[in-house]
């Protein structure tokens, strides 16, 4: 999916919600465990109910790593039931250089098909490089997570009394642009916004952290559009944790309908739709 692609399903649906899939065995609702395959048919149902509301869908690569094969044929399962039209996101956070590289891009954009996947950017440009060689692919940077400790790194400031995540974002100008490159920022740092905002106005950020961990809608998404929007906010366990009862997953629907709903008044108050 090209930059053009995913503001045209921004626009045309009205939202810009990700609900990511970080499906536990533990906490999807019991009467799924005894199925052949529980994780798959939880996000089946998770899909069915907010396919309609969503422009993206991203699986947090540990959940079915964890289950060894059997999870990674749950994945491959998920990925191949998603809509084409959903733009697909590995929360992998692979971050390594040369062959290795290589390879994490052949498995996330060949065998599983992703859009887009997410990486650590403290190797240098080496651990990105061959993503970037494929066409409409993604990466998304972590710049300034959400974590209370990434402040011990990421906030690090060097001779020029830049941020360490602020020099990440710079240089990865250098090698990337906005139709390839995306950057995580946590929805709890709403202050640093304009600062990352004047580093790359165009670009798209993925804002995780709204809902459980506390962030809030409006704020993060006035301090963070630009003119195409340029923002997709992720929700993880506030949606498909939201209900574990027999018909889950009407109540699934029901708070990411929520969700989407002050996102489209959020895109109209400020004109994008």
């Amino acid at each position: 999916m090209n930059f053009s692609d995913l503001v045209n399903q921004i626009k045309n649906k009205k939202s810009y919600l990700c609900v990511g899939l970080d499906s536990d065995i533990n906490k999807i609702p019991k009467h799924l465990r005894e199925l052949e395959d529980p994780i798959y048919e939880f996000n089946k149902r998770v899909i069915d109910a907010t396919k309609d509301l969503v422009v993206a869908y991203k699986p947090n690569i540990a959940f079915y790593e964890a289950q060894g094969s059997k999870g990674l044929i749950s994945l491959e399962k998920t990925l191949n039931y998603i809509p084409e039209n959903i733009f697909k996101i590995a929360d992998a956070k692979r971050g390594d250089i040369g062959n290795t590289s290589k390879m994490y891009a052949k498995s996330f954009f060949e065998s599983f098909n992703f859009d887009a996947v997410t990486l650590s950017p403290y190797m240098g440009k080496d651990s990105s490089i061959p993503y970037l060689e494929y066409k409409d692919k993604w990466i998304i940077l972590l710049a300034l997570t959400s974590n209370n400790s990434s402040v011990d790194i990421q906030h690090f400031k060097n001779s020029t009394d830049k941020n360490l995540f602020e020099h990440v974002i710079e240089d990865s100008l250098k090698w990337s642009n906005k139709e390839n490159t995306m950057y995580v920022v946590g929805a709890n740092r709403t202050s640093e916004f304009k600062k990352i905002r004047d580093i790359i106005p165009n670009s798209f950020i993925l804002i995780p952290g709204v809902g459980t961990q506390g962030g809030k809608l409006k704020d993060i998404s006035l301090n963070s559009m630009n003119e195409n929007c340029g923002i997709i906010v992720n929700v993880s366990r506030d949606i498909i944790y939201y209900d574990s009862s027999l018909l889950f997953e009407d109540q699934v629907r029901k708070k990411a309908l929520e969700y989407k709903n002050e996102m489209e008044s959020i895109l109209i108050q400020k004109g994008l739709v």
